[in-house]
Order: C-alpha cells, then structure tokens, then sequence
C-alpha cells in the first residue's frame, strides 16, 4: 500500500497554519546569524592579527624541507663520550619525570581525601582544597621551571621541583574525582560491621580506587617525560639541553638523532607502563598499540 501523495496546496497551506514547524523563529534565526557572524568575525581577526598569508605559509614550508633535509641522514655517534653524554642526557630527563612524578603523586594523596566530598564533609574546607587545586594546576610547567632555575640555579633540580608541583594540582584533583566516584556499597558494608571511618576508606574505598590512581600516574608519567624534554631546553638538564644545543649549532643530523631517541624512549615507557596497567586493572584496555 503507497502513501497517500501530498500536494503543494496541502504543504502551504500546513506551512500557514504552523509556521513554525517549518521555520525557526526569527529570534531565533537572528541569534544564530549574530553567532556566526562574531566566530568568523574573531576567526578572521585572528589570521590578520597573526599575519597569517598563503605566501607565508609557502615560504615557511619551503624552509621547513629544507630543515628536513639537514637532518638526514641521521648522525651516529662513534665515540663513547658522545655516546655517554646522549645517554646520560636521557637518563637525566627519564629520572627527572620519574622523580617529579613520584613526589607530585605522594603529596597528592592524601590531599585529595580533603578535596573529595565522599570523605571531606565541611564544604568550606573542602572548597578551599580544590580552589588551591586550581591555582596550582594554572601555573604551567615550564614556568615553574624557569623560576626553580632562578632560584636553585640550572640542572635537574629545578625541572623536578616544576613537574612535582604542577603534578600536585593535576594528581590532587583527579584522585578526588576517582575517590568521589566510589561506590558507597562497601563502605556502608564496613561501616555495619563495626568498622571505623578509616577502616571504611582503607577496605571499602581504597581498593576501587588504587587501579585507577595508578593509571592516572602512569598516563601522567608519560606526559612528564616529555616535558622533561621542553624543561631542558629552558636550562633544566637531560636530553632537552642537548637537544637545543644542537639546534643552536645547525647540527640538524645530530639534532634529528637526539629526537628520534627521544620518540623511542617514550615509546618503550608507554608500552612499559601499558604492562604494568594490565597487571594491576586486569585488562587489556590500558595496553595501546
């Protein structure tokens, strides 16, 4: 059986009835004009403001192949003092994210019970937890890394002070999620047995949430390893500062080598901890191809 056939005078004549059925209202259609209108006005604006131009982009492709070609072939070290240099360079980024990581991780803990509402029942206090949550994650990296150098002066150091302290705000505010994101089931199960509220946290929560809170801290992990790279550049040690060195030479062969370590170093770091994910969560999901 068709469908009956709607004529023209059928549709204008239900378009006369409801309108609006078949058109926005003008309101509406005036505010998304006014929406548009302001993001490519703003788009635009922001390509004059950037001097963006075909031709700019032409030349800057023109001179980034030649760049390309600097570095190939790739340098290879032959004598064991560069040699030594490289790895100790890599040693020095890999220790200072793994340090930066672990003392970030370890003074978040505990702050993220007092930024959790599950457990921190004074909105007051808790609220000041997370705004201190905040101004510490608004300060980046690489900031923080230029004013430990000036006040500890240039080396790892003030690279692993900057990714522990940025890591504080980061670390203490997604723990607080997991821990909020608990079920309460098994703390209610503790809390009839008798137990206290720190038994509660220690058999009821902790357990949820340890898989998770290692996942965080290895994803995170991953991510400082390269930014212990950027640090270097600015003075904080390891590969970072051979790595700009070169550059600053036009040792592009050389240069090209140090990053394409750099790219394999942080491959085997995130299959490593994709590993130790499906160790502890029991499951393949963390493992990435």
């Amino acid at each position: 059986m068709s469908a009956p056939e709607v004529t023209a005078a059928e549709i204008a004549a239900a378009k006369a009835q409801m309108p609006l059925a078949f058109r926005a209202p003008l309101p509406q259609r005036l505010r998304k004009i006014a929406l548009w209108s302001a993001f490519f006005a703003l788009f635009g604006w922001c390509l004059y403001d950037f001097d963006f131009s075909p031709l700019r982009i032409i030349s800057g492709v023109d001179r980034f192949i030649n760049v390309l070609g600097f570095m190939f072939p790739p340098y290879i070290w032959t004598e064991w003092s560069e040699i030594g240099d490289i790895l100790n360079g890599l040693g020095e980024t890999l220790a200072m994210a793994f340090l930066g990581t672990l003392l970030g991780a370890l003074i978040a803990f505990p702050l993220a019970f007092m930024g959790a509402k599950t457990i921190n029942k004074m909105n007051w206090l808790r609220l000041g937890f997370r705004r201190g949550f905040d101004v510490i994650r608004s300060f980046e990296t690489l900031i923080l890394a230029l004013i430990f150098i000036r006040a500890f002066g240039l080396g790892p150091l003030p690279g692993v002070l900057a990714i522990a302290v940025a890591e504080i705000g980061v670390f203490a505010k997604l723990y607080s999620e997991a821990i909020e994101n608990a079920s309460h089931k098994p703390v209610e199960g503790v809390v009839a047995a008798g137990g206290s509220s720190a038994q509660a946290v220690r058999f009821a929560i902790l357990p949820q949430v340890l898989p998770i809170l290692l996942s965080i801290t290895l994803y995170n992990f991953e991510s400082n390893v390269r930014s212990g790279t950027i640090l270097g550049i600015v003075g904080a040690g390891g590969i970072g500062f051979l790595l700009s060195d070169r550059i600053q030479a036009y040792m592009w062969d050389q240069a090209w080598s140090i990053i394409f370590l750099i790219i394999a170093m942080v491959y085997l770091i995130d299959w490593l901890s994709g590993l130790i994910r499906t160790r502890f969560i029991g499951t393949t999901e963390g493992v990435r191809a």
